[in-house]
């Protein structure tokens, strides 16, 4: 067994498997628990990040005026904005090394949902491979791979007459509105950089404010396209990651770049009542 296997794949499995045999081998169910537990074992990385922007933002004035005081000068500038961090003990790039875990615990999930739970008449011998000796499965078993109108090993796809390519179902869509909603949440950081770049020289800032941007409109549309290929069972954790994150970036920062959707919201309520 290699080291991705060992560290990643056989815990994940032997985690779905416990989670399933404890909800009443409800796969659907086993998803969203082992979801969120993935996601409180997450936490303590992903807090720091979190409480990093939140100060990010609250300190936008004082880097309003670095940037309008060097101005003209790019290396003074990065050098300025590198001590100001130090000094207020903010570390910018704090979030890499959760979500570059996120996304490897994301792969790892693919290849269980494909390699292990694949229905191809050989699902026990191949979980029991990767099982520890108290959760491995009986050979005349069936894991129920049902939930909903799903089945958590095939992709949530409609596929429709007179239609040539299958369209999206209910769980996909969902996670994708809920990885924008929760892209949106983050916006007044992308938002506060971008008024600050437009007092510098050069393009260096907003570029990397518009591909912010992007990735808040294109990272869904991804979710989808490459959703419409993997197993729903992966679809179920998305949607459950991103509402986790969306609801722990608002507790942080409030409603960020859905805030003026809420207020148009909360106006029209009033004038109704």
């Amino acid at each position: 067994m290699n080291i991705f296997n060992l560290l990643l794949i056989q815990p994940l499995t032997n985690g779905l498997i416990f989670f399933y045999r404890l909800l009443g081998e409800n796969m659907g169910l086993a998803i969203i628990a082992f979801s969120i537990f993935l996601r409180f074992l997450l936490n303590p990385l992903t807090k720091p990040y979190m409480e990093s922007m939140k100060r990010m933002k609250d300190l936008g004035p004082q880097l309003e005026k670095l940037k309008a005081k060097h101005k003209d000068d790019k290396q003074k500038l990065m050098k300025a904005q590198a001590d100001f961090y130090k000094e207020k003990g903010i570390n910018p790039s704090a979030g890499c090394l959760p979500y570059l875990l996120q996304i490897v615990i994301l792969i790892a999930l693919f290849n269980v949902f494909i390699k292990v739970l694949a229905q191809n008449g050989d699902t026990i011998s191949k979980l029991n491979e990767v099982l520890y000796q108290p959760l491995r499965i009986s050979q005349n078993q069936v894991i129920n791979t049902k939930f909903l109108y799903l089945d958590i090993t095939k992709p949530d796809v409609f596929n429709l007459p007179n239609i040539p390519f299958p369209l999206p179902g209910p769980i996909l869509i969902l996670a994708a509105l809920v990885q924008f909603a929760s892209a949106k949440i983050m916006a007044p950081f992308v938002k506060e950089e971008e008024k600050l770049a437009k007092k510098t020289k050069g393009k260096e800032d907003d570029l990397a404010v518009a591909m912010q941007n992007s990735s808040t409109y294109t990272f869904p549309l991804f979710t989808i396209i490459f959703g419409i290929g993997f197993a729903s069972g992966l679809a179920l954790y998305w949607l459950i990651f991103s509402l986790y994150q969306a609801i722990q970036q608002y507790q942080t920062s409030g409603w960020g770049g859905l805030t003026p959707l809420i207020k148009r919201i909360g106006l029209i309520k009033s004038k109704s009542q």
